[in-house]
C-alpha cells in the first residue's frame, strides 16, 4: 500500500494545471497533518509539479519532459528575475516559447510579438496592452509599475505582467543563463535513460526455489537477478555462486545476498559506473523513494551511455568541457615521448592571475585518462592523486603536459604526470585509477 507521502504526490499530480494549493488545503483534503502535507508538497516542488511563487503562493505546473526542458514556464520566470506579479496571474503555468526585447517603435515591436512569447519592455503601457492582445506575457523592468486596466485585461486574458527591478540586458542575461543551466542538467545522461525497464527485467521472489534460478538461466543466458518481496520492495541479488551446491528446492531467500547495492533513477551514470567499479558490481537494481523495483542496468548499459556521451557534441559546456577540449597532443622528439599541450586562458585563472587549483587537477587527470585509454579501452576512475604546485602558472602561459604510465594491471592503473611551462617543471602529479573495462 502506498505511504501518505506517496497518496499526497499522486494527489498532487491529478490536480488541474493553474490550480493553487496550500499546506492546509492539502492537510484536509487527504486527512494528514500539516507537517506531512508541507514536506509533500516541497517534494513535488522538486519532482516539478508545482511551483512556488513569493507573494502568489505553490501553483500546480506542467512537469517538463527533458526534449522540452529548454522551455521555461512564466512561473519560473518570476522566480529568475525575483518578479512581481502585477497580473494574469492564473496564467502563471504557460511555458513561454520565445522572449523578445521591446526596445523599438510600438509597430516594429508587434511584428515580433506573438502567442506564448514574453516582451521584456519598460514603463510603455500601449506595448503591454498590445502585447497582451497578441497573446503574448510582459514582463516590465526598471521596478515600474502598470495601469489598472492593464492588470485587469492581463487578468481576462489569463497571460502574466510582471514586474522586476533588473534593467533589460540584465534579465535577458538571466533568463539565458537559466536555459543554459538546464541544457546542462538535461545532457548528463541519468540511470532512468538507461535502464531496462521492470516489464523487460527478469527477478525472482522470496518465495521461488533455486530450481526458478536455474530455468531463468536456461532462457535468458544471464546469471545474475534482483530478488523481491510480495510488495516488489528489493530484498537481494541471486548470482550463480550463491546458487551452486544448493537443493533446487531451497528458498531463494535463504541463498541470496541481502542488501544490495542499489540506485535510482535519478543517480547520474558517472556515479553508477564508480559504484560498479568500486565494489566489483555486474549488475544494479534500480529502485524508487520506497525501494521498490523499478528495473536494472548492467555493466555493458553503463560503458555504453559513457561512450555515448564522450561522441555528443555538447550544447551546453561545462567548466571541464571549456579545459579537456583545449588539450592538443604534441608530437615528442623520441618515440613514446608525445605530450599534450594547453594555453591557459582567463577561465582557467583564479583571482590572482595564476591557474586555479581546480583547472590544474582536471588538466592533469584528463591527461592521465587519454594515455591509459591506449593501454586500455573504457573508462576510468581516480582513487587517489598526489598534486605538487611547483611555480605559479601566468595568464596566456603553454603548458606541455607529459604523462607517463608506471604501471598498468587487470584493474589499476599509476601514472606520472609533468607539467612544464617554457622548459621549466611547474607541477607534477602522481596518480592511481581503478579501470573500468568492458566486460
Amino acid at each position: 500500500m502506498a505511504t501518505k507521502h506517496e497518496q499526497i504526490l499522486q494527489y498532487i499530480d491529478g490536480l488541474p494545471i493553474g490550480e493553487k494549493i496550500s499546506v492546509r488545503q492539502i492537510a484536509k483534503a487527504m486527512n494528514v497533518s500539516e507537517g506531512t502535507a508541507y514536506r509533500a508538497i516541497k517534494d513535488a516542488e522538486n519532482k516539478g509539479y508545482v511551483s512556488t511563487i513569493e507573494r502568489v503562493g505553490t501553483i500546480r505546473i506542467e512537469r517538463k519532459k527533458k526534449e522540452n526542458i529548454e522551455k521555461l514556464t512564466y512561473a519560473e520566470i518570476v522566480n529568475i528575475v525575483e518578479g512581481q506579479v502585477l497580473g494574469g496571474r492564473a496564467g502563471l503555468h504557460k511555458t513561454l516559447n520565445k522572449f523578445v526585447i521591446g526596445a523599438m517603435k510600438l509597430e516594429a515591436m508587434m511584428r515580433y510579438t506573438g502567442a506564448g512569447n514574453l516582451l521584456i519592455v519598460g514603463n510603455r503601457i500601449q506595448a503591454h496592452e498590445h502585447a497582451l492582445k497578441a497573446g503574448a506575457a510582459v514582463l516590465v523592468t526598471g521596478g515600474f509599475d502598470t495601469e489598472e486596466h492593464v492588470k485587469r485585461l492581463a487578468d481576462k486574458l489569463q497571460m502574466p505582467v510582471i514586474s522586476t527591478s533588473y534593467d533589460t540586458f540584465t534579465v535577458a542575461t538571466m533568463i539565458n543563463r537559466a536555459i543554459y543551466d538546464q541544457l546542462i542538467k538535461k545532457e548528463i545522461t541519468l540511470v532512468e535513460d538507461i535502464l531496462t525497464p521492470l516489464s523487460d527485467t527478469v527477478y525472482l521472489r522470496t518465495t521461488d526455489k533455486a530450481s526458478q534460478w536455474h530455468t531463468y538461466n536456461r532462457e535468458t543466458k544471464h546469471g545474475r537477478y534482483p530478488v523481491v518481496d510480495h510488495s516488489m520492495k528489493i530484498q537481494g541479488m541471486v548470482t550463480a555462486k550463491d546458487v551452486m551446491g544448493h537443493n533446487p528446492d531451497t528458498l531463494i531467500e535463504k541463498v541470496m545476498t541481502k542488501n544490495p547495492v542499489t540506485v535510482s533513477g535519478k543517480t547520474s551514470v558517472a556515479s553508477a559506473s564508480h559504484m560498479m567499479v568500486w565494489e566489483g558490481i555486474e549488475l544494479l537494481p534500480v529502485v524508487d523513494d520506497s525501494n521498490r523495483l523499478q528495473g536494472i542496468i548492467s555493466r555493458q548499459d553503463v560503458l555504453k551511455a559513457l561512450q555515448m556521451i564522450q561522441r555528443q557534441p555538447q550544447v551546453g559546456e561545462t567548466l571541464d568541457d571549456i579545459v579537456t577540449s583545449q588539450m592538443v597532443l604534441s608530437t615528442g622528439k623520441t618515440k613514446g615521448e608525445d605530450y599534450y599541450r594547453i594555453s591557459v586562458s582567463p577561465q582557467m585563472t583564479n583571482h590572482l592571475g595564476t591557474i586555479s587549483y581546480g583547472v590544474f587537477t582536471t588538466i592533469v587527470t584528463e591527461a592521465a585518462s587519454r594515455v591509459l585509454r591506449g593501454y586500455k579501452k573504457g573508462d576510468l576512475v581516480v582513487e587517489n592523486m598526489t598534486i605538487y604546485y611547483l611555480k605559479p602558472v601566468q595568464l596566456d602561459s603553454n603548458l606541455d603536459i607529459f604523462p607517463k604510465v608506471l604501471e598498468v594491471g587487470r584493474k589499476f592503473g599509476k601514472v606520472d604526470i609533468e607539467v612544464f611551462n617554457e622548459g621549466v617543471l611547474v607541477g607534477k602529479a602522481m596518480m592511481m585509477c581503478q579501470l573500468m573495462d568492458r566486460h
